[in-house]
């Protein structure tokens, strides 16, 4: 596992191998970043990692200038990697919290302008997500929503759906409370990768 850009870029990360995740693709965290890059400037974000496992996700949003980004699993083993991991490489912006991710959003929590969510693959509730952080308002107006999910959930009927990537086996969904934001038309968009 390694951090692609920014600050620690290339800095090479070994989570031990009894994790039990499934952490994100290189080549879909590239392809993720180049979207939010694209449309958001990454100095000062605040970001709500779930499911966040391994920690790559949060460990590339901070090492590429995000002001804060909190971190959520259940698994005491993964908090302790990524506590251990955000230490060493000096990210005192990263806030990991030991919880169910489904208890966690019943309370009341700050806004954030991304949510990154990375449920288990075969976890039954992955479809509520998006009306979980919407009707609890936890965005910014006109923040991101992003789920990893398997090809065989679709979002695309959901009232802020904007679209979705994929990059090989590995498929995003984006959504937002302002459909033009960072997005030309809610239309699923696929990857050159995978035509």
């Amino acid at each position: 596992m390694r951090i692609i850009r920014g600050k620690r870029k290339a800095k090479i990360l070994h989570p031990p191998i009894n994790l039990e995740v499934r952490p994100t693709t290189d080549m879909a965290k590239v392809g993720l970043f180049n979207v939010i890059e694209n449309a958001w400037e990454m100095e000062g974000l605040h970001v709500l990692d779930l499911f966040a496992g391994t920690g790559s996700i949060s460990f590339e949003f901070i090492s590429r200038g995000s002001a804060e980004v909190i971190a959520v699993d259940n698994n005491p083993r993964c908090i302790d990697w990524m506590y251990e991991a955000s230490q060493e490489m000096g990210f005192d912006n990263l806030f990991v919290v030991n919880a169910d991710v489904f208890s966690y959003l019943q309370k009341p929590l700050q806004h954030f302008d991304i949510i990154f969510a990375d449920p288990p693959y075969g976890l039954p509730n992955t479809i509520s997500i998006p009306d979980l952080i919407f009707q609890h308002h936890f965005l910014y107006p006109g923040g991101w929503l992003i789920i990893e999910h398997p090809k065989e959930i679709n979002f695309s009927q959901h009232p802020f759906f904007m679209r979705k990537k994929n990059y090989g086996r590995v498929n995003f969904s984006f959504f937002s409370d302002e459909i033009s934001q960072g997005t030309e038309s809610a239309e699923t968009e696929m990857s050159s990768s995978s035509k």
